[in-house]
């Protein structure tokens, strides 16, 4: 997949426009590297969607549908690849005995709409602070038929674990770094009797991950899973033939992270 030279053009401004000439060299040249990939990768995802359609073609949530809008950024989603290192564990959770979900940070709804369609006698609560992010998961919801059993709404606070003790919860949360306020069970007591998977953002602050961890390891098993690189399998999806330049093929995985964002996976003790 080539650029034409006015595509190509295009790119470049877009790149420059994006420098900041008072920024150090190293900064500059990883805004370009970042730019670069962020572009190419979005036409990427068109391609993609140009291929397989709207329908999510593998994992956990293979067969759910996505808006053109919601899968404009990164070809992962449509392949089914995103975070595939929790894989198994949403496996888990989908077989699990989970009476209620909390999705927070939902995004464009992925999770929300994805466990809604696997567990339909489950209703998920949503919760972003982004207006934008909160119109893109309702229709993703709606475009899936779950919009019944998806509730969306703003901010959550620390006080409203509370609400969700008394069942078997899980929290999911990705919040960008705001994990380490919202998830401390000393302020807010509920979360000892709640599972959670959360993104934990090392790349902004490189000891997330244990703070976080071991607040949580008096009450739960605890689980920490690295990011890893993954390359798509497009056996069953390119026409006879065809092949992809091997670097396209490295960037369908790409989830857009540029430093460390591992994943912890707690399951509260057995009493």
């Amino acid at each position: 997949m080539r650029y034409t030279d006015e595509q190509a053009e295009i790119v470049l401004k877009y790149i420059a426009d994006n420098q900041t000439p008072n920024d150090p060299a190293s900064l500059r040249l990883r805004k370009m590297w970042m730019s670069l990939l962020a572009t190419r990768v979005r036409m990427l995802a068109g391609a993609v969607r140009n291929m397989v359609g709207d329908t999510v073609v593998a994992g956990p949530f293979k067969g759910m549908r996505m808006t053109a809008e919601a899968s404009a950024h990164y070809p992962c989603h449509l392949l089914g690849t995103y975070e595939h290192e929790l894989h198994p564990a949403f496996e888990k959770v989908i077989a699990g005995p989970y009476t209620r979900i909390l999705n927070i940070g939902c995004s464009f709804g992925y999770y929300a709409v994805g466990l809604a369609r696997r567990m339909p006698h489950i209703t998920i609560d949503a919760f972003d602070i982004d207006p934008d992010a909160r119109r893109k998961c309702a229709d993703m919801a709606a475009l899936n038929g779950v919009q019944d059993r998806v509730r969306i709404a703003g901010e959550f606070r620390g006080e409203d674990f509370a609400a969700y003790a008394s069942e078997k919860t899980l929290a999911i949360v990705d919040i960008e770094g705001a994990e380490t306020a919202l998830l401390d069970p000393a302020r807010y007591p509920a979360l000892g009797k709640i599972d959670i998977v959360v993104e934990l953002h090392d790349l902004m602050r490189p000891d997330i991950s244990q703070t976080i961890a071991a607040r949580f390891a008096p009450t739960h098993n605890i689980e920490i899973v690295n990011n890893r690189t993954i390359l798509p399998n497009l056996e069953t999806l390119l026409p006879p033939g065809q092949t992809l330049d091997p670097f396209d093929h490295l960037l369908l995985g790409w989830e857009g992270r540029d430093g460390p964002t591992p994943w912890g996976v707690f399951t509260v003790k057995a009493a």
